[in-house]
């Protein structure tokens, strides 16, 4: 079918700099279909990133240029997220009549009650959400700021790799956008209450969702390298070994007994701990269904671990199972990637905004 998937000049790529990779999707669609043009995912030096901070920026700048090679796209433009922790978001009453123009002015003179950084360290988005419940010559404004250099260091990766950063976008809100792929896999109403967990290698965020919406997230270092770690002190292995063995097999009988189990009832717990900080906010005292997403979601047997200790439908999240694929796209790969790259799919998704 030649020309259906025609990559429009604003096609972007999805790229997410997490802690341990670098995860890179392209998306095209047809229709109100998706396909996965191109994937990869490249492991980053060890403390390139550290806490969601850059910390090694030509470490970085490499790991995207490989990282491209390994997707065979030619595309240049990026879309790419920064941290929540990084961005302090506030929804304000502002009057409906302004145009965009000049609401960013009003929101420069006002930001500084807001935000407690100097206004020239700080970059400031806004987002019109709706017309006000209290006022209907009034419209909701979500201000989101961040501080430059947390912006500048991912442009500045980009760069090196010969990319351009067009957005950059919140992890949550990339979430969310993902979120909205998986609405039809999901044993209940996506209006219900979800708890998506995203357990990456170092840290575990919770992000409960209602109608789609995140309405509380947190976060905790808790993650996969714990499990790497024991593999690699139990069996004598290097860090390279331990993760490998992790992902394909072949390790001695008792792991599953002795170092699995264990660390799975170690997640179960900190996914139980998450959500009882969430209902001690005293609004919710259940969830209705959890998702498992980032690399440590696909660990065998977590999600029906989980299920039977904490009594609610759990999945794996897997925003590709109604995609097609392109014929460079490996298949198996990304069904065993897929919890890894809802944020990465989330800033793809950029492109047809």
């Amino acid at each position: 079918m030649p020309g259906l998937f025609n990559k429009k000049a604003n096609t972007l790529l999805g790229i997410d700099i997490s802690s341990t990779s670098v995860k890179l999707l392209e998306l095209s669609r047809q229709g109100d279909r998706y396909r996965v043009e191109a994937y990869a995912v490249e492991p980053l030096p060890a403390s390139a990133v550290t806490e969601k901070n850059i910390a090694e920026l030509e470490g970085v700048g490499q790991a995207i240029s490989r990282v491209l090679i390994k997707a065979r796209t030619s595309l240049k433009n990026v879309a790419v997220a920064v941290a929540g922790s990084a961005v302090i978001t506030k929804t304000i009453e502002m009057d409906a009549g302004l145009c965009d123009d000049e609401m960013e002015s009003q929101l420069k003179i006002e930001a500084d009650q807001y935000i407690p950084y100097p206004l020239d360290e700080v970059a400031i988005d806004f987002e019109v959400q709706g017309v006000s419940a209290r006022n209907p010559e009034r419209v909701n404004v979500l201000l989101a700021a961040c501080r430059k250099e947390n912006v500048e260091v991912r442009e500045a990766a980009l760069t090196l790799a010969g990319l351009t950063a067009r957005v950059v976008d919140v992890e949550a809100y990339a979430l969310e956008r993902s979120f909205g792929l998986l609405a039809n896999q999901l044993t209940v109403s996506p209006e219900r209450l979800v708890a998506v967990v995203d357990i990456g290698a170092t840290m575990t965020t919770l992000s409960v969702l209602l109608g789609g919406r995140i309405i509380y997230t947190r976060e905790q270092l808790f993650g996969g390298r714990q499990l790497t770690e024991e593999i690699q002190r139990r069996y004598g292995l290097t860090v390279e070994q331990a993760g490998l063995a992790k992902k394909q097999g072949g390790l001695p009988n008792d792991y599953v007994s002795e170092v699995l189990q264990p660390f799975r009832e170690a997640l179960v717990q900190q996914v139980s701990r998450s959500l009882q900080f969430f209902f001690a906010c005293g609004q919710y005292h259940s969830v209705d269904h959890i998702l498992l997403a980032g690399g440590t979601a696909s660990v065998p047997g977590l999600d029906r671990l989980i299920e039977q200790q904490l009594g609610t439908p759990t999945q794996v999240a897997n925003p590709f199972s109604d995609m097609t694929l392109s014929s460079k796209v490996n298949a198996a790969a990304l069904a065993s990637d897929a919890p890894a790259l809802m944020i990465a799919c989330g800033l793809a998704l950029r492109s047809f905004d």
